[in-house]
């Protein structure tokens, strides 16, 4: 998304730790599928493993061969790890010298944090929730109160929500947009809409979906979600900021 051009494509993959449902290890699927679906700034959950030093499961040296991506830049990862709390984003590379990361803390009774990329007026905001449906409420509260001392960017929260309920659990989020383009998990079967993107005023959603291939459905437990997106010009936008709700979402 060069900033001369208002529209991008965004998603959001949960990879599982690249191991597919069973296993094995196998980021070769992962990286085809990033490559796929063409985003212009990719949010991605479970890209370290978990245990000792958390070595990445992604490999960090295919990334660009594989997807024309590169992680975004910000400190706080392992000596090993690609991510941090297992969550890192890519993006095409002209934005990297405009892109700025932050790491945003969460409550709850597990570790998770959150990446905040930002970009000439626009912000996005990549999660991974908590297991607790009380631990989301704390974390997307936390999430729009540090969001409003972020800017006036237009704001976009993406990443794996870890909730299932339409109506429920997502109480922070009522000004802005919440897009669940469809069942996402589990990959072979999906049932259950656990990824999401929410979006403030200021952007018009002009198409959203999930990416449903056969070699996503081997490659992770989650399916990939994506929208694409245009920003609205400040001149036509109603005020910057996380209040305001754009149009209906033409998946649903």
């Amino acid at each position: 998304m060069p900033l001369s051009n208002p529209s991008l494509r965004l998603a959001s993959y949960n990879l599982h730790k690249c191991r597919g449902m069973t296993g094995p290890h196998a980021p070769e699927r992962n990286l085809q599928v990033i490559s796929d679906i063409g985003a212009d700034v990719i949010a991605l959950q479970e890209v370290d493993f978990r245990l000792g030093s958390r070595p990445e499961a992604l490999p960090r040296a295919r990334i660009e061969e594989m997807t024309g991506l590169v992680p975004a830049v910000f400190s706080g990862t392992g000596s090993n790890s690609l991510g941090w709390h297992g969550q890192t984003i890519l993006l095409r590379p002209a934005l990297l010298d405009k892109a700025r990361v932050r790491r945003l803390p969460l409550p709850g009774i597990e570790p998770r944090g959150a990446l905040a990329l930002r970009l000439p007026g626009l912000t996005v905001i990549a999660v991974h929730l908590g297991l607790v449906r009380s631990s989301r409420r704390a974390q997307l509260a936390r999430l729009v109160a540090q969001a409003g001392r972020l800017g006036n960017d237009r704001l976009i929260l993406t990443g794996d929500f870890n909730e299932w309920h339409d109506n429920r659990g997502l109480e922070a989020l009522e000004p802005m947009h919440v897009l669940a383009p469809g069942p996402s998990w589990p990959a072979p079967f999906p049932r259950l809409r656990y990824d999401r993107i929410a979006v403030s005023r200021g952007i018009e959603v002009l198409d959203s979906g999930v990416w449903d291939s056969d070699i996503a459905r081997q490659a992770s437990d989650h399916l990939p979600i994506w929208a694409d997106l245009r920003l609205e010009p400040w001149s036509a936008a109603p005020e910057p900021g996380i209040s305001g709700r754009v149009g209906e979402n033409p998946a649903e």
